[in-house]
């Protein structure tokens, strides 16, 4: 059996295998850990490509190390001192941006013949199919968990902490009272149930165009299989915004669906529709939509989060802040009917309002203008991967309203973005191709089809270039 090029064992270990580092309690801080070698690629391969828009991610990097000086500072209407944990908690945010820096030009700068676009793909439906199983691990044992080796080693101070305990206790759900008594979400094998929602909409986009648009007979089997499936856990699961963006992605290939594509695709959605509405799984989505005492609460949290964010608005404040009171009373907590109970802090209702309580409207202005600059760049990409990964740019902006991008969410935003800029690099190597003398022979289309991992179709000694090339 052909061994894949060692460059590529560490976004392997990452997606591949991401149940593993779960298990032992890494979970999406395996970044952390798999960027040491990927730097090491990156090194040895001096001058580094980098990719257009990239330069807004490193001002909102150099942004939030400005916002470190004002780590000690408590805008009016919040409370707490600044301590160990602070530190650490932006501490963790600062090297894990640094990291999908690393990711993302590491993956750059992989050749194609080093990892093929589709092979990238379908390393992230093999999580997808991962994540799959853990939603239905939370449906069908929503009481499974166990201590994890990280968890055992931190010393007991760090591993309590209710944010880092998500991060490092592996649990099959999230029992909480959406509806009005406890209910299990499901978030296997990530770090809570919202965190479930934002990944499985973003996999399930590349499991498709992995397993169906480049899939043969067996492979397409195994898509509306494992798609069948996940219907479960995504009702389960409660969350609204997820159920939206699903909604937003069928309309995404609805309008960009060839015209004759369309009219089928619409069809077999709706029936689809039909039919889950007049199952069991139907009734549950009702009462998750008459059951909206949530709204209340992010509100609250909102608008305290705007309100502290305009004392700061260049550089925030560098971590997160705790509100006085909720939406009700001015003094909140645990109770016996609720031990999860107690207001969250600013910043936790969105990846937008975190970073306008860590970096001000500035690091939020940043975020917005890195991932709507790919959706306008990649636009006119319409092979596969290109549509694919611009209906994730999108998902992106939609969920920076209602999920936190960190930790595993922006793992698989910034490789979607790789993937984009890897198709358009490999989209221009065709197209400059056809610049040089001679046209684009059959030699030239297989060197650069090798290079994506395609076949090649000639039809004599010249022909145009194979769109399967890239897609």
């Amino acid at each position: 059996m052909r061994l894949p090029p060692p460059a590529r064992w560490p976004i392997t270990a990452l997606l591949v295998g991401y149940p593993v580092w779960w298990a032992l309690g890494f979970g999406g801080l395996s970044l952390i850990v798999l960027a040491v070698p990927m730097a090491v690629v990156l090194w040895r391969r001096r001058p580094i490509e980098v990719p257009k828009g990239m330069g807004l991610w490193a001002l909102l990097v150099a942004g939030y190390l400005l916002s470190a000086l004002t780590l000690g500072d408590m805008p009016p209407g919040t409370y707490g001192d600044l301590g160990t944990g602070r530190v650490l908690g932006y501490t963790m945010r600062l090297v894990l941006y640094l990291s999908l820096v690393i990711m993302v030009l590491y993956l750059g700068n992989l050749t194609l013949a080093e990892l093929p676009q589709r092979t990238l793909v379908r390393m992230l439906g093999a999580l997808c199919v991962t994540t799959v199983a853990g939603g239905l691990l939370g449906v069908l044992a929503p009481g499974f968990e166990f201590t994890s080796p990280v968890e055992m080693i931190l010393p007991q101070w760090i591993s309590e902490n209710s944010y880092v305990r998500n991060l490092i206790h592996p649990t099959a759900a999230q029992m909480q009272h959406v509806l009005g008594h406890a209910s299990p979400r499901p978030e296997a094998p990530f770090e809570w149930a919202n965190a479930w929602g934002s990944n499985i909409s973003v996999l399930l986009v590349w499991f498709v165009v992995g397993w169906w648009v480049y899939g043969g007979p067996a492979r397409r089997l195994l898509c509306a299989a494992v798609a069948a499936l996940a219907t479960v856990p995504i009702v389960y699961s409660l969350n609204r915004g997820l159920w939206i963006g699903l909604a937003v992605a069928v309309a995404y290939v609805l309008v960009r669906s060839r015209s004759r594509t369309a009219p089928m695709v619409g069809v077999a959605l709706a029936a689809a529709a039909l039919a889950f509405c007049a199952g069991p799984l139907g009734s549950i989505v009702a009462q998750r939509l008459d059951s909206p005492h949530s709204n209340r609460i992010r509100a609250f949290t909102v608008a305290s989060t705007l309100a502290a964010a305009t004392h700061s608005p260049i550089i925030g404040y560098g971590n997160t802040r705790n509100a006085f009171g909720n939406y009700q009373t001015i003094t909140t907590g645990k109770t016996g009917w609720c031990a999860e109970c107690g207001h969250p802090p600013l910043g936790s209702d969105g990846q937008l309002w975190l970073l306008l309580i860590t970096q001000g409207f500035t690091g939020a202005a940043l975020y917005i203008a890195f991932f709507a600059g790919a959706v306008r760049r990649f636009w006119r990409d319409r092979t596969p991967i290109g549509q694919a990964g611009t209906l994730v740019m999108i998902l992106v902006l939609l969920y920076m309203i209602v999920y936190d991008g960190l930790v595993t969410a922006l793992i698989l935003y910034m490789i979607s973005f790789a993937l984009l800029w890897r198709n358009g690099r490999t989209a221009a190597a065709i197209t400059a191709s056809t610049r040089v003398p001679g046209g684009v022979t059959d030699e030239r289309i297989r060197a650069v089809s090798t290079l994506a991992g395609s076949p090649t179709r000639t039809t004599g000694t010249t022909t145009t270039a194979p769109m399967e090339a890239f897609r």
